[in-house]
């Protein structure tokens, strides 16, 4: 019989890999997890969309992360997306003033997400946007991505000026960028895979 050493994590095989989903929706979601933005503040955009697998069929068991500065470009150091009752040790969400800049969304049936949060500042040569992570059935690891959000002229300009997108054919490009609705809202698609799929981007 061969013994294998497992004292230290050099001498640990790797497992073998594993789809994501749908199991992590049983305790990941949490109450309140779409409301970023503070209450009332008057800076407060709604991000929504889809998340489509490679067919266009809506993943209803998908899950959406989102991570986003303030609106100077400052990344949040405030904990309170899971705050806990010292008591009875019961999840009592944000607390509804700080902003931690982080949001935890499920998909409905449709496969239809949304959040609230505030509209990002621009962070050095960076155009403004929202970091993305994607969990859903089928993947091996979760996707990374961007949702950029247009504005006015000055917005359109850091929008061309992005390192990122401006690396990019203009149909690839395309996917990182939020449409504009009106009234504050913006409609960013995932798309997994297939014709129009989403930028995905690999952190080394």
């Amino acid at each position: 019989m061969t013994k294998i050493d497992t004292s230290g994590p050099e001498h640990v095989l790797p497992t073998p890999s594993h789809t994501v989903g749908p199991f992590y929706g049983f305790a990941l979601p949490f109450r309140g997890g779409e409301d970023v933005a503070p209450q009332g503040h008057p800076d407060t955009v709604t991000l929504h969309g889809h998340v489509y697998d490679g067919e266009g069929g809506g993943l209803p068991d998908a899950l959406v992360e989102l991570w986003g500065p303030d609106t100077r470009g400052n990344l949040p150091t405030t904990d309170g997306s899971m705050r806990r009752d010292p008591a009875t040790g019961g999840h009592l969400g944000r607390n509804g003033v700080e902003f931690t800049g982080f949001g935890r969304v499920q998909t409905d049936a449709d496969g239809h997400w949304y959040a609230r949060t505030l509209r990002p500042g621009a962070r050095g040569r960076n155009a403004p946007y929202v970091s993305v992570c994607v969990f859903a059935r089928g993947l091996l690891v979760h996707l990374f991505t961007r949702s950029y959000l247009p504005g006015d002229e000055a917005a359109s300009a850091a929008l061309a000026a992005d390192p990122l997108l401006s690396r990019l054919d203009t149909g690839r490009r395309d996917t990182l960028i939020a449409r504009d609705e009106g009234n504050g809202t913006y409609r960013f698609d995932i798309r997994l895979q297939g014709e129009g799929e989403t930028v995905f981007l690999e952190f080394q």
